[in-house]
């Protein structure tokens, strides 16, 4: 018997405390002899069913024996859909598992989840951009992860060189609508851009993993030395306080306001990997912002207006 068809079966049972086993082969959309065998195997097993025949009859749970798997408030039933509700739109299996879930709920809390699923969704798409579709090959390392088997990677860098890899799948994240393979190699903790995997072959061998790793924490460290490496230069503007925001949407969390506004303007931190990076993005400013310091950034700026004027007035 399939274990998620179990975990369903034990849910309804709880919910509606007697179920059939037509009322069960309706549910799970699986025929009455398949139901009756999963409640039979059930029973087989130890789980403490139990069939009550003739008129009124059917199958239930010894003495109202409950498992934990249905035990949620109301609050946390819709938070739960709330949170799994948007995934069905991309997810014909999320759509099933939501449906069964919301069939093996108490009563009293259908209406409620059923709205919470429908309340959100999620459009991943950037204005003016195009749909980036899901890697195919995210389906196959989620796999190996939740069965802890090693991989053999084609990776292409940075440059396009191409190196074999044979790693430890410890977990996937999606940033920004860009897929991250976090895994372990002979050489620790790596991170795989998963659009640059060329080639994924799962092997046999069983994969290594930290027993205290939470793959949040672990995550959040590989953030925070990005984050570094983009902020090794920073320099300081002067700005209209009303342009501030426009700032802070280009440049992130490297972005800060420093004091009070002096003349109208206010004076704002930048941060980016080089000083050529911070004057890319400051250049279409024109005159609307002073570079104060570093003077790495102002020379990058003349060398880039300097090219500018070069190239349109030069034949004039």
């Amino acid at each position: 018997m399939r274990a998620d068809r179990l975990v369903a079966v034990l849910l309804l049972m709880q919910a509606r405390g007697r179920v059939t086993a037509a009322e069960l082969a309706a549910e799970l959309e699986v025929s009455v002899a398949t139901a009756r065998r999963d409640l039979e195997a059930l029973s087989a097993a130890g789980v403490p069913v139990y069939p009550q025949p003739g008129r009124g009859g059917g199958w239930s749970l010894v003495g109202g024996a409950r498992t934990d798997l249905s035990g949620l408030t109301a609050a946390e039933a819709q938070a739960l859909f709330l949170l799994v509700g948007p995934a069905t739109a991309v997810s014909s299996e999320a759509k099933a598992a939501l449906r069964k879930l919301v069939r093996a709920l108490p009563r009293t809390f259908r209406a409620d989840a059923e709205a919470a699923a429908e309340a959100t969704m999620i459009d991943p798409t950037r204005w003016g951009e195009r749909d980036r579709p899901r890697p195919a090959t995210v389906d196959l390392l989620q796999t190996a992860v939740v069965r802890r088997r090693k991989v053999r990677l084609t990776y292409a860098g940075r440059a396009g060189e191409r190196t074999e890899r044979l790693v430890d799948p410890w977990g996937l994240i999606d940033k920004d609508d860009v897929w991250y393979l976090l895994a372990g190699t002979d050489q620790g903790r790596r991170t795989f851009r998963v659009d640059r995997i060329i080639q994924a072959e799962p092997t046999d061998r069983p994969a290594d993993r930290p027993d205290d790793l939470v793959l949040a924490n672990a995550w959040q460290e590989v953030v925070d030395e990005v984050e570094r490496r983009r902020s090794r230069t920073w320099a300081t503007v002067l700005v209209e306080e009303r342009f501030v925001p426009i700032l802070r949407d280009q440049f992130g969390r490297h972005s800060h306001a420093d004091g009070d506004p002096e003349q109208g303007r206010v004076r704002v931190r930048l941060a980016a990997p080089t000083p050529l990076d911070i004057a890319r993005h400051l250049a279409g400013w024109g005159s609307m912002i002073e570079v104060v310091e570093p003077p790495s950034v102002q020379d990058e700026l003349t060398r880039i207006g300097t090219e500018l004027v070069a190239r349109y007035t030069g034949g004039r």
